[in-house]
């Protein structure tokens, strides 16, 4: 894989990482509940399905998906349902005072809360079939099959694991740093903001199609 190769997937991967999806509606969540030591426990969880997404591509599995429809709504149904649940939650949501339970929580107690927002965010990024499908379309592209394929799946998906949690770090931030400013009225504003674009993109995933179908 060449250099030019290589920087032309870096740019098109973080202008993918940078449209908004459910992953980054749950870091900026996270980071309007629980600041970043919350925030980082779920972008560790979108991370690691997205390194197991990419495994799945580079083993082959990801022509399964696309080929077995059924296997294919199964996951896209369990999908929709998990998006509608989780805005129902952001909805129903308090706002908090973000500095204050801060102050008062000691380190301990973030534990079960990170662990949540872990399995929660990996999760949301194992039931989209789409990812997967996309995965598969997009990563072979930058793929030199004269030359082992494995290495350079591995730096693809390294790529584009390192992009996609910078970004996710800055919506993160950005829901840290709006919670401070806003009253309480507007983070549950911005709570009902996140619950909205989940139900919006469980919309789009519930009238998707697999390609050729």
């Amino acid at each position: 894989m060449s250099f030019d190769t290589l920087l032309l997937y870096a740019v098109a991967s973080l202008a993918l990482a940078l449209i908004p999806g459910p992953t980054m509606l749950l870091a900026l969540s996270n980071g309007i509940e629980g600041g970043m030591r919350r925030a980082s426990w779920g972008i560790a969880g979108a991370s690691l399905g997205s390194i197991t997404l990419i495994a799945v591509v580079a083993l082959g599995l990801g022509s399964l998906l696309a080929a077995s429809e059924w296997l294919f709504n199964a996951i896209r149904i369990a999908g929709v349902a998990y998006l509608v649940w989780l805005g129902i939650k952001l909805w129903r949501s308090e706002a908090t005072d973000l500095g204050a339970a801060l102050a008062s929580r000691s380190p301990h107690d973030v534990r079960p809360h990170g662990r949540i927002a872990l399995l929660r965010s990996l999760a949301v990024a194992l039931s989209n079939p789409k990812t997967v499908l996309f995965f598969a379309a997009f990563l072979p592209q930058f793929v030199d099959i004269a030359k082992p394929q494995g290495p350079q799946y591995l730096l693809l998906g390294a790529v584009f694991v390192v992009l996609d949690t910078c970004v996710m770090l800055a919506y993160a931030g950005a829901g840290t740093q709006a919670v401070r400013f806003l009253s309480q009225r507007g983070v549950k504003a911005l709570n009902r903001g996140c619950a909205a674009g989940m139900w919006l993109l469980a919309a789009t995933l519930a009238v998707w199609r697999r390609p050729g179908a």
